[in-house]
């Protein structure tokens, strides 16, 4: 398997063509998509968002396991009608020692966990963030990542216009993830329905945003945005819920100031870890700060876990490496 830590950048020119990956082939717009691409291409360099006030977001009391799991690993046939396979990859916490490698089909261990619904970036594939992915599950996360139909890696109808098509993709999943709770599947009684988030990176980043705004899913409760802007221009709509923002100041896919301007406009609990120097990928260096502080984040949103929320500013500063503004609350 190639080598890619965080990848999956948006990086199209207008008539279609993915920068960096010659095997692939883009598809004509469908009818009223190439404008849904023209306004997912706008707010990659400057969004049109307005700032907002914040209304606080007050997770669900509780904490987080005080200890590292095991990482079990399955793959699911989920999908959203005949037309649109949705296979999906799920890291999930496991009975054993923490220190084992990922396991396939390994034993849950008992739960119920919060779920985080992950979508990936133009180009990519689950597994390119599997590091990142699987230390959100070793700390007490189920941890979903579909492969989207025409944005993924190796698809042969590469089609970036249907990034407006994903946020529904992404609710497909979860409700189809959630579903398992009744049934005799082995993780049925450990996914937790009343605390899920959801995070992407790059296009999965817009996606997430969509999530949170002209497809709202009301099931969320937290968002993580790397690399990502808004989703058309749409401001962020429904029940109040807690955004991350991680952003690199050098970033030439998502311009910072793109960023900063959809970080002021989320009228919820809201942080954003800026990446000093960084740009749209996460380099070495980064990863232990990011890692850090957005799983502190998760432990915090989807947990209650007040000490997770103490903790945040100081995994920010791992390294010295990013900066936090902070405008959470919860203390």
């Amino acid at each position: 398997m190639r080598r890619r830590t965080l990848l999956g950048g948006l990086v199209a020119t207008a008539t279609g063509a993915v920068t960096g990956y010659a095997t692939t082939r883009q598809q004509p717009a469908a009818a009223g998509s190439r404008a849904a691409l023209t306004d997912v291409m706008a707010s990659t360099k400057t969004s049109r968002l307005a700032p907002r006030d914040v209304t606080a977001y007050v997770p669900p009391a509780g904490w987080a396991p005080a200890h590292r799991h095991a990482v079990g690993l399955r793959d699911f046939g989920f999908a959203r009608g005949a037309d649109r396979p949705l296979p999906t990859r799920v890291w999930y916490p496991a009975t054993g020692s923490a220190d084992h490698a990922v396991t396939a089909a390994a034993t849950p261990a008992p739960g119920p966990y919060p779920i985080v619904l992950f979508s990936h970036g133009l180009s990519s594939q689950p597994n390119d963030y599997a590091e990142l992915l699987t230390a959100w599950a070793r700390a007490g996360f189920v941890v979903a990542a579909p492969i989207y139909p025409h944005t993924s890696y190796g698809t042969a109808d590469l089609n970036t216009y249907d990034i407006a098509n994903q946020p529904a993709d992404a609710s497909a999943v979860l409700t189809q993830l959630l579903a398992l709770n009744g049934g005799g599947d082995p993780l049925s009684g450990h996914l937790d329905a009343g605390r899920a988030g959801a995070a992407g990176h790059s296009a999965g980043g817009i996606t997430t945003a969509g999530l949170f705004s002209a497809a709202r899913d009301a099931r969320l409760k937290a968002g993580l945005l790397l690399a990502g802007t808004d989703f058309r221009s749409a401001p962020f709509a429904g029940p109040p819920a807690a955004l991350l923002m991680v952003n690199g100041t050098k970033d030439e896919t998502v311009a910072y100031a793109a960023g900063r301007t959809v970080f002021a406009a989320i009228p919820w609990s809201r942080a954003m870890l800026t990446v000093t120097g960084g740009g749209h990928e996460i380099a070495a260096g980064d990863i232990a700060a990011v890692t850090a502080t957005t799983t502190e984040f998760l432990r915090w949103s989807l947990y209650g876990d007040p000490h997770a929320r103490r903790r945040l500013p100081v995994r920010a500063a791992l390294g010295g490496v990013a900066t936090l503004d902070d405008q959470l609350g919860g203390y």
